[in-house]
């Protein structure tokens, strides 16, 4: 696997506060980093799906892939951002289509 060093500058008192958590949580700074940064980009995909979604830019389908989800795990984390499934006929079609 390549790997890449990023640098980024915090105010000292949210350093604190993470390596806080980091200790709290039993594992090093860089683990505990690496860890927020993947949930952290995670959640914001999912969010930017969600909204994709309820302004009709993407099918289901779509904003699964948007989020990096199965359709299934889509379907299942739709409650929680409190979406409704909305899937038609014409949907069914878009999602068809290669």
């Amino acid at each position: 696997m390549s790997t890449m060093t990023i640098s980024m500058r915090l105010p000292r008192s949210e350093v604190g506060r993470l390596e806080r958590l980091a200790k709290e949580l039993g594992v090093e700074r860089p683990t505990f980093l690496r860890r927020a940064l993947q949930q952290g980009a995670a959640d914001l995909m999912f969010d930017r799906a969600c909204q994709a979604y309820r302004d009709g830019e993407a099918t289901l389908s779509r904003a699964a892939e948007i989020a990096g989800l199965t359709l299934r795990d889509m379907m299942l984390k739709m409650k929680s951002a409190d979406l409704e499934l909305n899937y038609g006929v014409d949907d069914l079609a878009k999602d068809l289509q290669p």
